[in-house]
């Protein structure tokens, strides 16, 4: 038997989803890329730093006076000064003294100070706002215990009040990133299977009609050999014997040879 070809070329809208899904993919593993390498890492690193119970030793004001850079519009930029509040508290995990940060970012922006205000034009509002948070520190937090997070490895003289990352940060970076992936696999996938489940269907669909004309033309030479086994003329193929004049008559004599003769 001959071998059937199947076509197993891809329709315009089975095209457009594997591409579709193929695009889902390179964004997913793109974006896992780029979410690991501005956000995994730091957060990665932010987790690491364990928790303790700090208390106030001591709220400080040097007289030092440090930079900001603050924005009044698109194309306007400019310095103002605030003032330095140093906070010293007494960790549980090292049992030592070290500076108080707010976050990771304000410990990056300046690590000799413990808060950074919102930079603003006038410097006046910079004071304001460090000696607000003096005032909280030295009153209402002095003789209480809370929470800070400590990392030996990294900066033993600092702690933190808050982490700037947290597990649901971790969450979403690898969250998205896969739905993404496993999406556009999924696409690719149940396409494919598709287009093989149609190809087979059609191969099948060819098999059956290619055995059916053969069955069509084994049937005619039996269908002739019966209507000749169920004529007795057509099994003598002598066409004087099968014709009806040569039939012997029903009471017909023999006669001699020599009674012909006379």
């Amino acid at each position: 038997m001959a071998k059937i070809r199947v076509s197993y070329e891809y329709s315009e809208a089975e095209d457009k989803s594997i591409r579709l899904g193929l695009f889902l993919i390179a964004c997913g593993i793109l974006s896992l890329f780029i979410l690991g390498f501005c956000w995994l890492s730091p957060t990665l690193q932010s987790l690491q730093s364990k928790p303790a119970n700090c208390t106030v030793v001591s709220v400080l004001r040097p007289e030092e006076m440090f930079e900001c850079v603050f924005t009044c519009g698109a194309d306007c930029k400019g310095t103002s000064l605030y003032p330095c509040l140093q906070i010293f508290v007494n960790n549980s995990e090292s049992n030592s003294v070290a500076l108080l940060h707010f976050d990771e970012q304000q410990l990056v922006l300046n690590p000799k100070c413990s808060y950074v205000p919102p930079c603003e034009r006038d410097n006046q509002k910079n004071k304001d706002s460090v000696l607000w948070w003096e005032d909280y520190f030295t009153k209402e937090v002095s003789s209480q215990s809370f929470t800070c997070f400590f990392n030996q490895q990294r900066r033993p003289d600092d702690v933190l009040w808050h982490r700037s990352h947290d597990t649901s940060v971790l969450l979403h970076c690898v969250l998205w990133p896969m739905v993404s992936l496993l999406l556009g696999t999924l696409i690719v996938l149940l396409t494919v299977c598709a287009r093989s489940l149609a190809a087979r269907a059609e191969a099948l669909q060819k098999r059956k009609c290619s055995y059916e004309v053969c069955q069509d033309l084994s049937a005619v030479p039996a269908d002739r050999r019966r209507n000749t086994a169920g004529d007795p003329l057509a099994t003598n193929s002598d066409p004087e014997l099968s014709s009806p004049s040569r039939t012997l008559p029903l009471f017909a004599v023999p006669v001699r040879r020599r009674d012909r003769e006379h």
